[in-house]
């Protein structure tokens, strides 16, 4: 499979034919997904499925029912709600997913990784397959009644909806800022790559795939990411890798904050797919990657100087070398938590 082309080539479609999509291929497409994260069963997270017309009706009342529900709700005309509703009663499928609750911050913040990852790997196997997707999420769904209708439990996080269908046409690709702009290396006067040349990924090769993976979803293209590229042995040594052997280098990504809630969580989606697409180039290429949320990332500073503005938050860490010999795939098909409605 060619995710670099995937990746390039994959575009948010809007309208949707009428023509049916088969749960079975849904469902195929999500386990598929799932299996390419690396998903451990349904622990950290979960689905809901709405494909007949009556669950779409339901669903599309409650994500409405916080507007038409306030005093000014009454003014609103009928075609202006009927225009609200359409594109829920018009899309073939849709998949509501949610992110599994954590012990604490960290663990939560590792299940909306893990559920914007799969919902990444999705869009692209289905691109592939002749399908389109628009990844949905406005404010005015967060409101109760939307939140019955899902079923969102205490400490669980809405991650979004993918509108799912066949399409007509796909939009005209829309620039994107080269990796190179948001990229700098921490270095220190010690010695680098002493014991770990030989699985040293240089900077060129990450930069080259970085500059597919930052074609990753994200409303209105905002670009909220930086990178920080961390190779002397000394540096890495000191961010605690999480294997026995350190890994000859890391790569820091850096979320730049928004001030509105809404677009913020739709950045940090956008990273984690931006992540997840890396993930895909760099198994192509042999290399080990491991993504990680370490400690240190929600403490004050971090074990070596790497200047993160206050405006600023690493949402992950990757630790990354050159397999010297791959691995036999030992994953098994995780089993889904899917309610189909």
């Amino acid at each position: 499979m060619n995710f670099s082309q995937l990746i390039k080539e994959r575009r948010t479609i809007r309208r949707f034919k009428p023509s049916p999509v088969q749960q079975q291929l849904v469902l195929a497409l999500l386990e598929q997904a799932a299996t390419l994260w690396g998903a451990e069963g349904s622990q950290n997270w979960r689905c809901m499925y709405y494909d007949s017309t009556e669950a779409h009706i339901r669903l599309a009342e409650s994500m409405l029912a916080k507007v038409t529900a306030s005093q000014l709700g009454k003014f609103i005309p009928s075609k202006m709600t009927e225009l609200l509703t359409k594109p829920v009663l018009n899309t073939p499928a849709l998949l509501v997913f949610i992110a599994a609750a954590g012990d604490n911050q960290r663990q939560s913040d590792e299940n909306y990784a893990a559920v914007c990852s799969i919902m990444q790997n999705l869009q692209l196997l289905g691109w592939e397959a002749g399908l389109g997707m628009l990844w949905y999420t406005e404010p005015f769904l967060n409101n109760p009644s939307f939140f019955e209708e899902i079923g969102l439990q205490p400490g669980e996080r809405f991650a979004g909806i993918l509108n799912i269908g066949y399409f007509d046409r796909a939009p005209r690709a829309r620039s994107r800022t080269p990796a190179e702009r948001n990229w700098t290396e921490f270095t220190t006067n010690s010695q680098t790559l002493k014991d770990n040349e030989h699985s040293y990924v240089p900077s060129e090769s990450i930069l080259e795939k970085l500059n597919i993976a930052v074609w990753a979803p994200n409303d209105g293209l905002r670009e909220p990411w930086r990178f920080i590229y961390v190779t002397d042995d000394e540096a890495v040594a000191k961010l605690q890798p999480s294997r026995g052997n350190s890994s000859p280098s890391f790569l820091v990504v850096v979320e730049k904050k928004e001030t509105d809630p809404h677009k913020q969580g739709e950045d940090y989606a956008a990273i984690c797919c931006l992540i997840q697409n890396f993930d895909l180039l760099a198994k192509a290429e042999d290399w080990d990657v491991r993504r990680t949320i370490p400690e240190w990332v929600y403490e004050p500073q971090p074990p070596i100087p790497l200047k993160i503005h206050q405006q600023e938050k690493i949402v992950a860490v990757l630790e990354i070398g050159k397999m010297e010999q791959r691995p036999r795939s030992s994953l098994a098909s995780p089993a889904l938590n899917v309610t189909r409605l």
